[in-house]
């Protein structure tokens, strides 16, 4: 594992430390069969202990830490029934924020959204990760259109879980490009003004998703 030393105060510590261990996560840096010790990280970070250990509770609480019997931190494994709930939770808070967009049907706000569906859609020999982070990048702008803080906060926490190894993993034995080119069609359904219909395809379309994920995860 092959941390970088951190030196800037722009941002705070412990942010900075999540943001590395979740992108040592993704990149199979850190796995199932590692140990997280905050001492040891703090080390190789020189920094001190409190923002390591802010940065993993802070993974813990989201559900891709726990504690190992041996002390530290070690990746969870997540089971059918809890990527379920992930994705039921997502259906509630995505759908939510899908007739927010529909009840207000701003034009201009809704261009947006295509142009930035467009643009991210447009991989030049993506890999996984970059199939990931584009659908997270996506979702993400309907959330923020939404204007719904509290509604933004729950979708962090809940892809925040999907950074997890073993769910990232499960993806990898799927098409993921499945999960990409339907998006400018919610937002034409957004378009109709019609809030059943749009929460509707919204759900739909996370299911799709979800049955993906249970594809890959069975596959693994």
């Amino acid at each position: 594992m092959a941390l970088r030393s951190i030196t800037t105060q722009r941002r705070r510590l412990a942010d900075e430390v999540y943001d590395q261990l979740v992108k040592a996560i993704m990149e199979r840096e850190i796995g199932p069969d590692d140990r997280l010790v905050q001492e040891k990280l703090a080390a190789e970070l020189d920094i001190s202990r409190t923002p390591v250990r802010e940065a993993l509770l802070r993974l813990e609480k989201e559900g891709v830490l726990h504690l190992a019997n041996s002390g530290g931190f070690r990746l969870s494994r997540i089971s059918e029934e809890e990527t379920l709930e992930l994705y039921q939770a997502r259906a509630a808070i995505e759908g939510q924020a899908a007739r927010i967009l529909t009840a207000r049907n701003d034009a201009a706000e809704l261009d947006g959204l295509r142009a930035l569906i467009t643009k991210t859609e447009d991989l030049k020999n993506p890999t996984t990760r970059d199939y990931f982070i584009a659908n997270r990048t996506i979702h993400r702008a309907f959330m923020e259109a939404a204007g719904n803080r509290f509604l933004l906060e729950m979708f962090d926490m809940i892809w925040g879980r999907a950074m997890a190894f073993h769910l990232f993993a499960a993806i990898e034995n799927a098409d993921i490009a499945k999960s990409l080119g339907n998006h400018v069609e919610l937002v034409d359904v957004i378009a109709t003004g019609d809030r059943s219909v749009a929460l509707e395809a919204f759900t739909t379309h996370i299911q799709q998703g979800f049955e993906l994920h249970i594809d890959g995860i069975r596959s693994s």
